[in-house]
């Protein structure tokens, strides 16, 4: 697939509004405003690209063990991490957190199959 700029900005921005869904429906996640979620999905996608490779090898015996499951625990150490680094985006909790990406999965999932 060719990248293609406008594709990668409503991908952007879709991501956005999944944060934003995810921080009105998770107790603990917070987004202070969409353009607070615009950057922390930025960032989000960077992490992924860069440290969730790194990560998954690293636990591969447990994503192994637990059937891709534990897939869930890396998002939330990424939304943990993304948190830790960014103002106006909100991880109170572990438990927030996991339950975080397991809610923005499911509302990334419809709003990527419906936008783009």
């Amino acid at each position: 697939m060719l990248f293609h700029p406008l594709q990668s900005l409503l991908h952007l921005l879709v991501s956005a509004m999944c944060l934003l869904a995810t921080a009105y429906v998770v107790p603990g996640f917070r987004v202070k405003d969409f353009g607070h979620a615009l950057i922390a999905a930025f960032v989000i996608g960077m992490a992924n690209a860069f440290l969730y490779p790194i990560l998954w090898v690293l636990t591969l015996p447990l994503n192994i063990l637990t059937l891709g499951l534990f897939t869930f625990v890396l998002d939330a150490i990424i939304l943990k991490l993304v948190s830790d680094v960014l103002r106006g985006f909100e991880v109170a909790s572990w438990g927030s957190a996991l339950l975080g990406a397991l809610i923005l999965a499911i509302f990334g999932a419809v709003l990527h199959g419906l936008f783009i």
